[in-house]
Parts: C-alpha cells; structure tokens; sequence
C-alpha cells in the first residue's frame, strides 16, 4: 500500500493558489517586503524565565529582498502550471536560481503536488521534508507526509522505527492544524472545505494506519472512521476502507469490518478481489464467532 489517495490531489491545488496570493499581497504596493522585526514580535517579547524551554524549531530565513519581477514571473508560472511534470521542472529550475527566494515555500509545495501527482514517492518525502522544515504548519503538505510514510513504511528498513514516529507526528500536527486554518480570499467557501476535508482524510489515514503498524487497532479504528467520512469524493480511497476493514476485523467487529470491505470492494482499484473475500471472510466469521461489543 504504497500509493497516495489520488483524489488528495486538489488540496495542494488550492493551497498553492492560495500560497501565491498570500505572498503576493505580502509584498505591498511597490513590491516592498515585510521586515522579519514584524514577523517575530512573540519571540522578542519573551520573558526570560522562558530561556530553558525548548519551543518548536523556527523555520529557516530567508533573502527578505523585494523579489525581481523576473523571480515573480517564474514562480507565479509554477505555481500555476496545471501539467505536473512541467511545475516540477520549473519548481526545480527556480530552486536552483533563486536558493534563498521568499518563494522557497512555494515552490516545495509546487514539487510536492507535482511527485504527488507522478506517484514519485520518494522525490515527494524529500520535497516535503524541505517545506515542513521552512514551514512547520503547513497542514496539507504535514498530511500527505503523514500518509506517505505511513504507506512506505517497511518493518526491514534501518529507519523503520523513525519514520513510523514521523508519520504519527506529522498526521497529528495536521489533524491540530487544520480546523484552525482562515480562508485564503482567493478560495469559495466550497473549495476551502473539500481542501480541508482531504487534508482531513489524509491525516487521519497516516495516524489510522500508524496504529494499525502497531497493532493498536482499536485506536485505529476511530481515526479510519474520521477518514473514509471526511472523504466525500465520488470515488474515495479504497485503501481506507480497507484499513478500516482490517481494524474491525482484528478486534472482532466482523459486521463492521463487513460492511467497510464491501464499500472499498466499489470502488474501481487493485483492491477490489481483496475486499470481496475479506467481506465474505468477515460475514462468515460473524456467523460462527462471537463478535465485540461496539
């Protein structure tokens, strides 16, 4: 289960248009940018008993110059590109010639959405731990992060034990992020709620699928059940529904593991052999066993 929910898509998307207006609007008439003495007022004003405590590391700086119209042309045309491959190419082209650009973030988020969308998962963490460093709140981006590592996990792997950690913190920070985001005001009320509910799917899926690694799956069980119902895309991810068939199963609610097999058996995948015998296992067995209370 190493793929990304397809329909996740649109949240960076919409993010990424947003982001670039948000920027835009911080230069101000004339293309002047914010100065970093208004950007920090909280951490200068912190009293001295605070020294020892040890806060969330603060994103990396970056060139505060007023960008180029040159810089601005390049991004913006990353930005919104809508052919993936071609944003990864000019996301990367960018990077390269602009490495301390104000536009930085963006243009992870641009190569995030873009190894997104060519399933290169692995060019994908690395993109995505760059903007999560410069920006620890990026909800969508901590999301897919979440998810992707998550689903990539391998038990063999040197690094198992800390990716599975990575993939609970980031799906978390994303669940606490998210309900708190404003509405960017190039974004319809409509379009920022689906892009909050797929970072919602997301995030819930990593955690979900964190504790099922575990084998806590009653823990689980809650947070795939928070997932498959923020989904509301005609075709939702079938591997949700088949994590939370699991789940179910593996604590004896064979009803319920029933009826999420058979709803991930619906939707057009590689999964759907797998659901239909899982459903019909879990039926049988709740003819024969005793189940769990719910």
């Amino acid at each position: 289960m190493t793929l990304v929910g397809a329909g996740a898509l649109m949240v960076f998307l919409l993010f990424r248009a947003a982001s670039a207006g948000a920027q835009t609007g911080q230069q101000g008439q004339g293309g002047q940018a914010q100065q970093p003495s208004q950007q920090q007022p909280s951490q200068q004003q912190q009293p001295p008993a605070d020294k020892d405590k040890q806060p969330n590391p603060a994103p990396l700086s970056m060139d505060n110059a007023p960008a180029t119209p040159e810089e601005e042309a390049a991004a913006k045309a990353a930005q919104q590109s809508t052919d993936p491959n071609k944003r990864i190419q000019m996301a990367e082209e960018f990077l390269q010639k602009h490495p301390q650009s104000r536009y930085r973030p963006a243009m992870y988020q641009a190569l995030v959405s873009g190894y997104f969308a060519t399933q290169q998962v692995p060019k994908m963490l690395e993109a995505g731990e760059k903007e999560v460093e410069l920006n620890p709140n990026d909800a969508p981006v901590l999301a897919v992060m979440g998810q992707a590592l998550a689903r990539t996990y391998n038990a063999k792997a040197p690094d198992a034990a800390k990716q599975l950690d990575k993939a609970e913190l980031y799906s978390k920070r994303a669940i606490e992020i998210t309900p708190t985001l404003a509405k960017p005001e190039n974004l319809t009320d409509e379009a920022f709620s689906n892009a909050k509910n797929d970072t919602l799917v997301m995030a819930h899926s990593g955690l979900g699928l964190v504790y099922i690694r575990r084998q806590k799956f009653s823990d689980a069980i809650p947070e795939l059940e928070q997932s498959v119902k923020a989904d509301s895309h005609p075709d939702p991810d079938p591997v949700n529904y088949y994590l939370l068939g699991v789940a179910n199963k593996q604590t004896s609610h064979f009803e319920a593991a029933a009826a999420a097999f058979s709803k991930c058996a619906t939707v057009q995948s590689t999964l759907q052999a797998t659901c239909k015998s899982s459903a019909d296992d879990a039926k049988k067995q709740g003819s024969t066993q005793l189940s769990a209370p719910n």
